[in-house]
């Protein structure tokens, strides 16, 4: 399991996660072994897409 760099980011992260799940419809839970690799994946791209987009804009 990868170490956490930043504790305190963790809650922000996983509310920041579910949020971006939900707009994609991908239905996140406290279990997701449910989900394919590909709804997994989509998820994870479109969170760093909007990180970089927010760093980009000085946000």
């Amino acid at each position: 399991m990868a170490k956490t760099l930043v504790p305190e980011a963790k809650n922000g992260l996983s509310k920041f996660k579910t949020e971006v799940a939900n707009e994609m419809g991908v239905p996140f839970t406290d279990y997701n072994g449910n989900l394919s690799s590909k709804q997994c994946g989509s998820v994870g791209g479109e969170m760093v897409k909007k990180m970089v987009e927010s760093y980009e804009k000085g946000i």
